[in-house]
This record gives C-alpha cells, structure tokens and sequence, in this order.
C-alpha cells in the first residue's frame, strides 16, 4: 500500500513539473503593411490594428500597452500595429490624421476607433464593448 501511494506521489509531482516547462501560448502583435492588411481582417474576427510612428512620442507609451493586452486576450482577440509612415496608402484610407490611432475590426468591419494614448483598463474596456467579449 505504501508504495502504491508513493508512485502516486511521484506521477503526480511529475505531472505538475511537465506543467510548469511546458511554455505557454505567447501571443504578440503583428505587424501589417499593404500585403498582408486584407488578409488580415478577412482571417480575425477581432482584429485590433495600433496605427503608429517611430517619431510619435504617444505611440511609443501605447505600443507596450497594446503588447500587454495582445499577451492577456491573444486567445480572443488578434493584435497588430501599421507603421503610418510605411503605410501612408492604409492609413489615408481610413481618414487616419493622427496618431496613435487604433482602429477595432469586427469580422472585418470597423467597430470602433479610439484616437491617442489611453490608459491600457480604458482600451480594454473599449475591446469588450465593441468585441462583446465577457471577463
């Protein structure tokens, strides 16, 4: 009996070892030009896109906020960022005069658009309405 209880123990400490190194799913952001942009929005049911500048000082406070939310919902939701200075043709096709801009798709269609630098429990507040994600 005490031996069958330690292979019991040993099964299951082996078991929670191989659950901690295996490595989680890591979910980033995208990058999207004029190849890949429709492709995009026609293969993501939700689809954030972080339209951005390397000179932009707000973009570059929104960029780890749109990290941080592509790593807490990457299993709902797909993240991507449009360099505007690469991309001119994109962002003048959705009327983009300023930056950052973040434009939300729903099955390829925009369901909102937030203009500047908002604080990363505002947006995701913003995905959840315009997603209809849930907690």
């Amino acid at each position: 009996m005490d031996e069958e209880l330690q292979r019991i123990r040993e099964k299951k400490l082996r078991e929670l070892q191989d659950g901690l190194q295996r490595p989680k799913t890591e979910f980033k952001v995208h990058p999207v030009d004029s190849t890949n942009f429709q492709g995009m929005l026609k293969t993501h049911k939700f689809l954030v896109v972080d339209f951005w500048a390397e000179w932009c000082g707000p973009c570059r406070r929104v960029g780890p906020v749109v990290e941080d939310l592509a790593r807490e919902l990457g299993d709902r939701v797909t993240f991507a960022k449009c360099n505007t200075d690469q991309n001119p043709s994109i962002a003048s096709g959705f009327g983009i005069n300023a930056i950052p801009t973040i434009i939300l798709f729903s099955s390829g269609q925009v369901a909102d658009v937030v203009v500047g630098a908002l604080p990363k429990e505002t947006l995701k507040a913003r995905l959840f309405k315009a997603f209809g994600l849930q907690e």
